[in-house]
């Protein structure tokens, strides 16, 4: 294999975006891909260190000198490149509660997700999907596509649902039948505010 070829399978391995790799490494996108492509053959060294620290393995590996690539058991995965986020107070997964601005810890997530912070869920609308006590990571974005599941903040309460935006009203959908629906219509539309999409979650054994 090229360093082009093991770049682009170490990437994937950790599930890193080309782009995230190219901001990592100080290159753009483009100069990824052509690496990856083969279009230029030859990796400066000083930009292969860095792609290989970007990509948490060494120059070596993804030279092609498989003594040195990464020694792995058999039947066991590599952990994926994590990051830090603030764990943020606690979020309903029910009927919605105030929430909890204090930061009450910092926890270690897949740094793929792209997240912001994490909130702790309580109830249990949102199951089987999501479940209480289970923490959600959080990306901070003003809008979602209809159907995602997001933090949103009504007032000064918040709730995780799905979001779906009609032109006369706005659905929070829990993932649960039995929970009904939170429907808000015309001028009521402007007391939510979406805090961010969920991204992903962790769940304690």
């Amino acid at each position: 294999m090229t360093t082009g070829d093991l770049i682009k399978i170490r990437r994937k391995e950790i599930a890193m975006s080309a782009e995230r790799l190219a901001e990592k490494v100080g290159v753009s996108p483009a100069t990824i891909y052509r690496y990856e492509k083969g279009d230029i053959e030859k990796v400066p060294v000083d930009v292969l260190k860095n792609i290989a620290s970007a990509l948490n393995t060494t120059p070596a590996y993804l030279m092609g000198w498989k003594e040195n690539a990464p020694a792995i058991p058999a039947g066991f995965e590599p952990l994926p490149k994590m990051s830090t986020v603030p764990l943020v107070g606690a979020i309903a997964c029910g009927t919605p509660i105030l929430a909890e601005q204090n930061i009450e810890a910092r926890i270690g997530i897949p740094a793929a997700w792209r997240a912001d912070f994490a909130l702790t869920c309580k109830g249990d609308s949102m199951e089987p999907k999501i479940k209480d006590g289970d923490i959600v990571a959080i990306r901070t974005q003003p809008e979602v596509e209809n159907g995602e599941v997001a933090a949103v903040r009504i007032g000064e309460e918040a709730t995780l649902k799905r979001v779906f935006v009609f032109p006369d009203h706005l659905e929070l959908r829990a993932e649960n039948p039995a929970f009904s629906s939170i429907i808000l219509i015309g001028e009521d539309m402007n007391t939510v505010h979406i805090e961010g999409k969920a991204v992903g979650f962790c769940r304690g054994i």
